[in-house]
């Protein structure tokens, strides 16, 4: 099994009560790389100490429909589907907002909002059209310790997260406006809180 398909496996495994410790990634403007390049990132640390997440602003034209027929109601399913990242882009990764843990395995990423690949939990939020989610194709993911030392060598921005921004309907101008927002607060911050590193 290769690595990023034990970190699919892992994600369908974890259980839904973990530690929320979510926050949002913006790549700096001189961030070339062609997966992350402009992009704005909800991440989260899975228990073996990798760092996984979904790009939140890169909205695609393909239905559910198109990369899993499988799920029930796919073909019902009529919103766009976002590129969640360059791992496994056939796997559906749903972020959804839910008062209680959803009954299959989830990471939850905000007190109310969770991320999953568990294909139960995903049904369940095609049968409920009402319910506030969102589906990806595929997501992003760092080994222990390689995100962190992106973020040291300043190729990020990391950012708090919070259910407006995971939800926003219109993301085309996300990435500008948190940029100018992270760039506000390092100008605002003292020397000696301008570092922030997501904790291991």
């Amino acid at each position: 099994m290769s690595r990023w398909a034990a970190l699919a496996a892992l994600l369908v495994a974890v259980g839904a009560h973990a530690q929320t410790d979510a926050v949002v990634l913006v790549a700096k403007p001189d961030l070339v790389d062609a997966h992350f390049s402009g992009t704005v990132i909800l991440v989260t640390h899975a228990p073996s100490g990798d760092v996984v997440g979904v790009v939140l602003n890169r909205p695609t034209r393909l239905r559910l429909a198109d990369v899993a027929p499988e799920f029930p109601r796919a073909a019902a399913y009529a919103e766009r589907l976002y590129d969640g990242g360059p791992v496994l882009q056939r796997v559906i990764v749903a972020l959804f907002r839910a008062d209680a843990p959803p009954g299959a395995a989830a990471f939850r990423v905000l007190d109310d909002a969770y991320l999953s690949m568990h294909p139960a939990n995903i049904t369940s939020l095609l049968e409920r059209p009402q319910a506030r989610f969102r589906l990806f194709a595929g997501f992003a993911g760092w080994a222990p310790g390689q995100l962190e030392s992106e973020i040291a060598r300043g190729s990020w921005y990391v950012l708090p997260a919070s259910e407006d921004l995971l939800f926003r309907r219109d993301t085309s101008g996300m990435w500008r406006e948190l940029v100018d927002k992270a760039q506000s607060r390092r100008a605002a911050a003292s020397p000696a809180t301008r570092a922030i590193y997501l904790s291991s």
